[in-house]
């Protein structure tokens, strides 16, 4: 299965990449909004990770462009922004799992399990 990663930081990108692929995902990173919507009409992901705080569009217009364009694969929400409005925001806008940072290898992939099974809160 495709995992698109979206983040503007590289050393995430790299880690979700190492992680999700040792367990067999093919992981497709990407550093911004628009490579990220390319990159869905392109590849066809199964799953997203997209990043909130983003420079020029954040991980919350990202998921309002899916709404639109009636994209409907599932998202989970990494931020190392983790408030209350946060995290009610990303829920309002339809992401399965919201992703603290840091996280670590074993919380990824848990949460990336729990998506696919359709195991959401």
């Amino acid at each position: 299965m495709k995992v698109l990663v979206v983040d503007d930081e590289g050393i995430v990108l790299e880690s979700c990449r190492k992680v999700l692929e040792s367990e067999g995902f093919e992981v497709i990173p990407v550093n911004s909004v628009d490579e990220a919507l390319f990159a869905i009409g392109k590849e066809h992901p199964g799953l997203l990770l997209i990043d909130l705080k983003m420079p020029v569009h954040d991980g919350i217009y990202l998921m309002k462009e899916l709404k639109n364009r009636m994209i409907d694969t599932p998202v989970i929400v990494m931020s190392g922004y983790s408030t209350g409005e946060t995290i009610q925001e990303a829920d309002a806008m339809g992401a399965c799992r919201f992703l603290p940072k840091p996280f670590t290898p074993d919380e990824l992939l848990e949460n990336v399990h729990q998506v696919l099974k359709g195991d959401n809160p």
